[in-house]
């Protein structure tokens, strides 16, 4: 169990609780792409622009069932979270409001690390949504799983997920798979900041294309942020066992594994995130050395 400082102030403007909001007739999806991570992308994230393509496989990706909808824009109705999660010990006890720390220290640790470089972290926003949900990326769906949208900046994800990584991925659970898929979301963001997001334009795809890569190095990513959780303030403790939660849901969500399940093959030539070991590698690389350095996945073998 993640130990989260139960006296931390938890900051909930970094979240958007859109939970609830109802989708409205009318107008069309908006550019761009989603960025998946969860390793969902496989099954149903589509990378159009960056390959050309739609990788699901047919004209009707992952967003498509929405694009004749667009969203009510009017304030979600109802949403407490601000009021609900405002300690760590309301983290301690309410899924959403541990998310909300998970997100926290997420950004704590990345501001304080490109201030140490003498760069400028840019804060972005994670939205809670249920059902569907129009994107600066195009309508989404809860299917789509968690996903970072580099035309807004903003992390989505439906926090009915996490069942679903439990009841239709086989993963163990505990919060800390749960951490490890918002930081990885957000190594997304990294990429964006620092302009590595656009190489996999040039390196092919398949298991060792820029998909792959990309993604690897946002496990590697995330590995880096759990090395110094801890320093944040808002985790005191991360267990061997918490490490090993993360790194059963980078393999449950590994591409191979994936595949076997629902298409009872491996087809390698397809991948987008990269195989189970692959993901466990790079996650386990940067949580050992604590080092955005060590996470070049776009150099050499992977």
């Amino acid at each position: 169990m993640v130990d989260i400082n139960e006296d931390s102030r938890l900051d909930t403007s970094q979240i958007d609780d859109q939970r609830g909001r109802r989708s409205m007739g009318g107008v069309g999806g908006a550019g761009g792409i989603a960025i998946g991570g969860g390793g969902i992308g496989l099954v149903i994230t589509i990378l159009l622009l960056l390959f050309g393509g739609n990788l699901t496989g047919g004209s009707s990706g992952a967003f498509s069932s929405l694009q004749d909808q667009s969203i009510d824009s009017g304030a979600p109705a109802g949403s407490t979270l601000s009021q609900d999660c405002q300690t760590g010990a309301d983290a301690e006890n309410r899924e959403d409001c541990r998310i909300v720390a998970y997100v926290n220290s997420i950004q704590k640790y990345w501001t304080d690390a490109f201030a140490a470089r003498g760069k400028n972290y840019v804060p972005v926003k994670t939205t809670f949504f249920t059902d569907q949900f129009q994107t600066g990326c195009g309508p989404a769906t809860s299917d789509v799983g968690p996903f970072y949208c580099p035309v807004d900046k903003r992390v989505y994800i439906d926090l009915g997920f996490f069942d679903e990584l439990k009841s239709k991925f086989g993963a163990t659970g505990g919060p800390f798979a749960q951490a490890y898929v918002l930081a990885h979301e957000y190594g997304h963001h990294i990429q964006d900041l620092e302009g590595t997001l656009g190489q996999k334009d040039a390196q092919g795809e398949g298991a060792t294309g820029g998909s792959v890569r990309t993604e690897l190095q946002a496990d590697c990513f995330a590995g880096v942020w759990a090395n110094h959780a801890t320093q944040t303030g808002i985790i005191t403790n991360l267990t061997d066992a918490d490490i090993a939660d993360g790194l059963n849901a980078a393999a449950a969500v590994g591409d191979d594994r994936i595949q076997q399940e629902f298409q009872g093959k491996v087809t390698p030539e397809s991948w987008t995130h990269g195989s189970s070991a692959e993901r466990q590698k790079w996650f386990t690389t940067g949580y050992q050395t604590g080092n955005e350095a060590s996470c070049d996945t776009f150099s050499g073998g992977i």
